[in-house]
């Protein structure tokens, strides 16, 4: 039987070049064990045919024993890092705890005793005006009395007046469509030259008394921002910011709203979109300011012995 003559230019089915992808796929089918392994097992032999012993399984052990060390170190550290860190923040907890409570028991303390001055005070103030109301001078000492506790914001004051209302600008909602802007502009705070501008118009239209947010104004207050707040007297207020003024409301209103202070507060409140109201009341109530200090003192003169000694006189 012959074998079959390839024609020149013909090709017999499995017959003509492999491609490269063959050849690596035989490779990998050949060659199953990595070659690391391959040389380990080689070691391993050339060690046997030379007569050297096998290592002991205590030395096999020392990788994944060390390995186990380490990680149980690991752990270890963390749960002591992870409760020192848990009593940490129970300690701060507590302590900020302790903190609060003292803060509201010293307020408490503070109320209580303002309260106790205010009726010592009344109760000198109505010694003192039955002891001088005894006498036409001592009348007269009262009523510069009334007018200088007046002037100093040592008493509260009721009557008709303007109340003037800043307030921040509201949020920039087209910073955010969903949910406004993340953050307030500074520009929209109503600052503390702001609120002084208010309140040097009001004295200079003529307001007889003047507090914001509750707290009295007098010849020696301060109006100062500190950080993110307004401080009036050292006391700080906060947002909106009302401002009560006493006085004729027919003459406040058109000095007020005249008066170049008020301009200028117009102009910053378009600019920075803060709102600036007012409104006319009939009845506005302003308390008593602090206790003034008390800077010099001396023996006042002018009075008569007869009124010093509660005697009557002319």
């Amino acid at each position: 039987m012959t074998a079959p003559v390839r024609e020149p230019g013909t090709r017999t089915r499995g017959s003509g070049p492999r491609s490269m992808g063959a050849s690596l796929l035989d490779q990998v089918l050949a060659e199953t064990l990595d070659p690391a392994y391959a040389r380990a097992a080689e070691a391993r032999a050339a060690r046997a045919t030379a007569g050297e012993p096998a290592p002991s399984p205590w030395r096999r052990r020392v990788g994944p024993l060390a390995v186990a060390a380490t990680m149980a170190a690991a752990g270890l550290l963390f749960a002591v890092t992870y409760d020192q860190a848990a009593s940490g923040a129970e300690g701060r907890e507590e302590r900020r705890s302790v903190l609060i409570e003292d803060i509201q028991a010293r307020s408490t303390a503070t109320d209580d005793l303002a309260a106790e001055l205010e009726a010592l005070r009344e109760q000198v103030t109505g010694a003192r005006d039955a002891a001088l109301a005894a006498s036409t001078v001592g009348q007269r000492a009262i009523d510069d009395l009334d007018a200088a506790e007046l002037a100093a914001g040592a008493v509260p004051v009721r009557g008709p007046g303007l109340l003037v209302t800043l307030a921040n600008a509201e949020p920039d909602a087209d910073a955010d469509p969903v949910g406004g802007a993340d953050t307030e502009d500074a520009r929209g705070r109503v600052q503390d030259g702001d609120l002084q501008l208010v309140v040097n118009a009001l004295w200079a239209a003529g307001a007889e008394a003047v507090s914001i947010n509750g707290q009295r104004l007098g010849p020696t207050t301060a109006i100062r921002f500190a950080g993110e707040a307004v401080l009036v007297d050292f006391r700080p207020v906060t947002n909106p910011y009302t401002v009560s003024a006493i006085g004729d409301p027919d003459e406040l209103r058109p000095r007020f709203l005249g008066s170049p202070e008020v301009n200028a507060l117009a102009v910053i409140s378009e600019s920075f979109g803060l709102r600036f109201e007012f409104a006319q009341e009939d009845e506005l109530s302003v308390p008593a300011g602090g206790t003034p200090e008390l800077r010099s003192a001396g023996p006042f003169a002018g009075l008569p012995a007869d009124a010093a000694s509660g005697g009557t006189g002319d």
